[in-house]
């Protein structure tokens, strides 16, 4: 079986290394300029200067930002960029679900949109590409004249940043399993005393899928096939299906969201949820986010894209829920990771994602959701 899977420890001794080839203004001119020459001739924007984006950033004074996140963490973190920068009156609203994007991509296409930060749908990556701004995000994070780990720079087309990872984990009910029946490993949810009703499983298989990148297709779907034959309860909606665990109605959910159940958690009355994470801890790219071809507040917005991943607005962010990146030093979803093989589904096998999650849904059986 070939085998795909990542240290955390590994990734963060990478990073590390960039750091210090970033280095930030110790980057010598002649590697700047070949780096300036090299994006430029693929036609995309350079700046041998974190001067020049500010200059410009005043010159606009704007921002407009479409986000998935919670509206409280939105607002916290529209207030502390503008606090850093002043000269920029940014205005950051929510979106959500696969029909926002859709609607979005839509607009974006007819050339309708008025935004300048957003996201990118990923079922519709490949038709947002040609309506985005061409900065080198990652020659100039390389070159330190961006602060932006290079780990979450699309390596090809460079100029879309993951501002998040998704991590799956276990959510269980402390109080109606075991400490010696908890699950240790993927495997163990196979085991005879959990047949029949006994977990949930989310219908949307995005964790398979993320299995798949890390311990490849065929062992994903032989252990699909085996998950079905549990005769689990089929889910749809992991708040929905922590909820569920939380008031006692269900015991346990594979492949939960852990930044939802430690929201969870935090909230939790009866104090009976649990977040475990099993390895390969299954790990997904999750929020591209990058600048659209047409803005006029541009510059602005790559300050924005940087600003998300200083260490304020990780905190503001993990705040609520630690949805934060697992390749960003110092964020919670790093430090959780530290040290655990991790299966990571990432730009490289991201594309392949629809193609896994169709396969693993026919391994499934098609299921309908029991829990509404």
């Amino acid at each position: 079986m070939k085998v795909k899977f990542m240290t955390a420890g590994l990734v963060f001794c990478a990073l590390g290394m960039l750091a210090d080839s970033a280095g930030a203004a110790a980057a010598p001119s002649a590697e700047l300029a070949k780096a300036k020459k090299e994006a430029e001739s693929r036609g995309y924007v350079f700046y041998a200067n974190r001067d020049e984006i500010l200059a410009k950033a005043k010159e606009e004074g704007r921002v407009r930002v479409l986000s998935n996140m919670d509206p409280e963490n939105i607002e916290a973190l529209r207030k502390a960029f503008m606090k850093q920068y002043p000269f920029i009156d940014a205005r950051a609203e929510r979106i959500s679900g696969v029909d926002g994007g859709q609607r979005f991509a839509l607009e974006l296409q007819a050339g309708r949109s008025n935004w300048d930060v957003f996201e990118v749908a990923q079922e519709l990556y490949q038709d947002f590409l040609p309506h985005l701004k061409k900065f080198d995000i990652l020659g100039m994070a390389k070159q330190g004249v961006l602060q932006i780990p290079g780990e979450i720079i699309d390596p090809t087309n460079r100029n879309v940043i993951s501002l998040a990872s998704t991590i799956y984990s276990l959510s269980y009910n402390k109080n109606l399993v075991a400490p010696e029946r908890v699950p240790n490993r993927w495997e163990d949810f196979l085991r005879p005393e959990f047949k029949g009703r006994k977990f949930m499983v989310e219908v949307r298989p995005t964790g398979m899928a993320t299995l798949a990148a890390g311990l490849g297709e065929e062992w994903m779907l032989d252990y699909a096939r085996k998950i079905k034959d549990q005769d689990p309860v089929w889910v749809r909606g992991i708040s929905r299906a922590i909820v569920a665990i939380t008031t006692g109605e269900q015991s346990m959910l594979h492949f939960s969201y852990y930044h939802s159940c430690i929201r969870a958690k935090r909230k939790d009355i009866s104090k009976s949820l649990e977040c475990k994470l099993i390895e390969p801890v299954p790990v997904r790219t999750q929020e591209m986010t990058t600048i659209a071809q047409a803005s006029p507040y541009s510059h602005a917005g790559l300050l924005w894209l940087e600003f998300q991943i200083s260490p304020a607005a990780q905190t503001i962010i993990e705040s609520l829920e630690p949805k934060t990146s697992v390749f960003v030093p110092g964020s919670e979803a790093a430090r959780v990771t530290q040290g655990r093989k991790l299966a990571v589904n990432s730009w490289d096998t991201l594309p392949n994602s629809n193609k896994w999650e169709k396969n693993a849904l026919i391994a499934f059986g098609l299921p309908q959701a029991m829990l509404k």
